[in-house]
């Protein structure tokens, strides 16, 4: 795994308590990843399928349990 100050925070719950779709952000988010930089997606759940897809693409993941019901995600580039 990454360095944690290589990866970058995207807080998803805001935009899934108002209604939106977050998986067009986070694609874009993680399509501008460089090879050393990771993305942390903070989620009010587990996004089990946004794990498999990203895992499929070559990404490496690790799962964390937040506070309450909230989890985050590193997502890096294998190497």
């Amino acid at each position: 795994m990454l360095p944690l100050n290589q990866f970058k925070r995207f807080d998803v719950r805001d935009l899934i308590r108002r209604g939106g779709e977050p998986f067009p952000e986070i694609r874009k988010r993680v399509d501008a990843l460089k090879l050393d930089e990771g993305l942390i997606v903070v989620a009010p759940f587990l996004p089990s399928p946004l794990v498999e897809k990203l895992h499929s693409e070559g990404f490496a993941s690790k799962v964390e349990r937040g506070q309450g019901s909230d989890w985050m995600v590193y997502f890096w580039r294998e190497t």
